[in-house]
Protein backbone atom coordinates (compact mmCIF):
# COMPACT_ATOMS: atom_id res chain seq x y z
CA UNK A 1 0.00 0.00 0.00
CA UNK A 2 1.20 3.45 -0.72
CA UNK A 3 -0.28 6.17 1.03
CA UNK A 4 -0.06 9.38 0.72
CA UNK A 5 -0.57 12.07 3.53
CA UNK A 6 -1.72 15.87 1.51
CA UNK A 7 -1.38 19.10 3.42
CA UNK A 8 -3.27 21.84 1.66
CA UNK A 9 -1.96 25.09 2.81
CA UNK A 10 -1.00 23.77 6.38
CA UNK A 11 -0.64 26.85 9.15
CA UNK A 12 1.02 25.31 12.65
CA UNK A 13 4.74 23.70 12.22
CA UNK A 14 3.75 21.25 15.02
CA UNK A 15 0.76 19.63 13.30
CA UNK A 16 2.88 19.24 10.36
CA UNK A 17 5.76 18.25 12.68
CA UNK A 18 3.55 15.84 14.09
CA UNK A 19 2.01 14.23 10.90
CA UNK A 20 5.61 13.79 9.60
CA UNK A 21 6.16 11.89 12.38
CA UNK A 22 3.75 9.80 11.61
CA UNK A 23 4.51 9.69 8.48
CA UNK A 24 7.86 8.38 8.91
CA UNK A 25 6.34 5.68 11.14
CA UNK A 26 4.21 4.42 8.17
CA UNK A 27 6.21 4.64 5.30
CA UNK A 28 3.89 7.39 4.14
CA UNK A 29 4.63 9.99 1.80
CA UNK A 30 3.77 13.49 2.63
CA UNK A 31 2.73 16.20 0.14
CA UNK A 32 3.09 19.94 1.43
CA UNK A 33 0.87 22.47 -0.66
CA UNK A 34 1.52 25.78 -0.61
CA UNK A 35 1.31 28.42 0.48
CA UNK A 36 2.46 27.24 4.20
CA UNK A 37 1.96 28.95 7.20
CA UNK A 38 5.63 28.63 8.33
CA UNK A 39 9.05 27.62 7.18
CA UNK A 40 10.24 24.72 6.13
CA UNK A 41 13.97 26.05 6.26
CA UNK A 42 16.10 23.84 7.86
CA UNK A 43 16.88 26.76 11.11
CA UNK A 44 12.74 26.50 10.99
CA UNK A 45 12.08 22.88 10.98
CA UNK A 46 14.65 22.02 13.90
CA UNK A 47 13.16 24.67 15.74
CA UNK A 48 9.70 23.58 15.47
CA UNK A 49 11.50 20.16 16.10
CA UNK A 50 10.44 18.24 13.15
CA UNK A 51 13.70 15.75 13.76
CA UNK A 52 11.55 12.86 11.59
CA UNK A 53 11.74 15.52 8.61
CA UNK A 54 15.13 13.60 7.09
CA UNK A 55 13.07 10.28 7.48
CA UNK A 56 10.51 10.41 5.19
CA UNK A 57 9.63 11.22 1.29
CA UNK A 58 7.93 15.07 0.94
CA UNK A 59 6.99 16.30 -1.98
CA UNK A 60 5.81 20.15 -2.19
CA UNK A 61 3.39 21.56 -4.56
CA UNK A 62 3.32 25.26 -5.35
CA UNK A 63 -0.41 25.49 -5.23
CA UNK A 64 -3.38 22.97 -5.28
CA UNK A 65 -4.17 23.40 -8.44
CA UNK A 66 -0.92 21.80 -9.13
CA UNK A 67 -1.36 19.68 -7.15
CA UNK A 68 -4.94 18.40 -8.43
CA UNK A 69 -3.41 18.89 -11.98
CA UNK A 70 -0.41 16.38 -11.07
CA UNK A 71 -2.49 14.03 -8.99
CA UNK A 72 -5.89 14.04 -10.83
CA UNK A 73 -9.12 12.86 -8.13
CA UNK A 74 -10.85 10.76 -11.23
CA UNK A 75 -7.85 8.80 -11.85
CA UNK A 76 -6.57 7.95 -8.45
CA UNK A 77 -7.85 6.90 -5.02
CA UNK A 78 -8.33 10.08 -3.67
CA UNK A 79 -10.48 10.60 -0.31
CA UNK A 80 -11.28 14.67 0.71
CA UNK A 81 -11.08 14.26 4.73
CA UNK A 82 -13.55 16.95 6.25
CA UNK A 83 -15.99 17.43 8.67
CA UNK A 84 -18.66 18.07 6.12
CA UNK A 85 -17.63 14.45 4.62
CA UNK A 86 -20.53 12.16 2.98
CA UNK A 87 -19.33 9.09 4.25
CA UNK A 88 -17.39 8.01 7.61
CA UNK A 89 -13.51 7.34 7.02
CA UNK A 90 -13.47 3.66 7.92
CA UNK A 91 -16.54 3.09 4.66
CA UNK A 92 -13.96 3.07 2.09
CA UNK A 93 -12.60 -0.48 0.85
CA UNK A 94 -8.50 0.60 1.30
CA UNK A 95 -7.53 -2.91 1.01
CA UNK A 96 -8.64 -3.10 -2.66
CA UNK A 97 -6.22 -0.34 -3.76
CA UNK A 98 -2.50 -0.01 -4.11
CA UNK A 99 -2.43 3.51 -3.43
CA UNK A 100 -4.34 5.81 -1.27
CA UNK A 101 -4.28 10.13 -1.20
CA UNK A 102 -5.56 11.40 2.13
CA UNK A 103 -6.33 15.33 1.61
CA UNK A 104 -6.68 17.55 4.49
CA UNK A 105 -7.15 21.39 4.53
CA UNK A 106 -5.68 24.22 6.84
CA UNK A 107 -6.06 23.98 10.28
CA UNK A 108 -8.05 27.57 10.30
CA UNK A 109 -10.63 26.53 7.07
CA UNK A 110 -10.19 23.31 6.00
CA UNK A 111 -10.14 22.25 1.81
CA UNK A 112 -12.07 24.45 -0.02
CA UNK A 113 -15.58 24.57 -0.27
CA UNK A 114 -16.06 24.44 -3.91
CA UNK A 115 -13.24 21.20 -4.10
CA UNK A 116 -15.79 19.29 -1.86
CA UNK A 117 -18.55 20.12 -3.52
CA UNK A 118 -17.15 18.93 -6.70
CA UNK A 119 -15.66 15.73 -5.22
CA UNK A 120 -18.77 14.85 -2.80
CA UNK A 121 -18.53 11.54 -3.17
CA UNK A 122 -14.69 11.01 -2.22
CA UNK A 123 -15.22 13.17 0.94
CA UNK A 124 -14.41 11.53 4.25
CA UNK A 125 -15.14 12.69 7.96
CA UNK A 126 -14.73 11.36 11.66
CA UNK A 127 -17.97 10.90 13.33
CA UNK A 128 -17.86 13.18 16.48
CA UNK A 129 -20.30 15.67 18.37
CA UNK A 130 -22.31 17.55 16.91
CA UNK A 131 -21.21 21.02 19.44
CA UNK A 132 -17.59 20.50 18.66
CA UNK A 133 -15.75 22.36 15.31
CA UNK A 134 -13.28 19.07 14.31
CA UNK A 135 -10.61 17.66 15.97
CA UNK A 136 -6.80 18.59 15.87
CA UNK A 137 -5.34 18.09 12.13
CA UNK A 138 -2.33 15.92 13.30
CA UNK A 139 -4.86 13.53 15.58
CA UNK A 140 -7.57 13.92 12.79
CA UNK A 141 -4.27 12.47 10.14
CA UNK A 142 -3.16 9.69 12.29
CA UNK A 143 -6.77 8.13 12.56
CA UNK A 144 -7.59 8.35 9.13
CA UNK A 145 -4.02 7.05 8.20
CA UNK A 146 -3.99 4.01 10.55
CA UNK A 147 -7.20 3.12 9.13
CA UNK A 148 -6.01 2.59 5.81
CA UNK A 149 -3.75 0.40 7.24
CA UNK A 150 -5.78 -1.44 9.50
CA UNK A 151 -7.78 -2.15 6.08
CA UNK A 152 -4.81 -4.08 4.92
CA UNK A 153 -3.82 -5.43 8.23
CA UNK A 154 -0.86 -3.64 8.73
CA UNK A 155 0.62 -5.20 6.10
CA UNK A 156 4.56 -3.66 5.80
CA UNK A 157 4.25 -2.64 9.80
CA UNK A 158 5.76 -4.06 12.89
CA UNK A 159 2.98 -6.94 13.95
CA UNK A 160 4.59 -8.01 17.38
CA UNK A 161 6.78 -5.79 19.53
CA UNK A 162 11.00 -6.83 19.36
CA UNK A 163 10.44 -5.79 23.34
CA UNK A 164 8.48 -9.25 24.20
CA UNK A 165 9.81 -11.95 22.27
Amino acid sequence: MNLNIVLVEPEIPQNTGNIARTCAAIGAKLHLVYPLGFSISEKAVKRAGLDYWDKLEIEEHISFNEFLEKYKPEKNNMYFVTTKGKHVYSEPKYETMDEVFLLFGKETKGLPEDILQKYIDKTIRIPMRETLRSLNLSNSVSIVAYEVFRHSEFKGLEEISKYFD
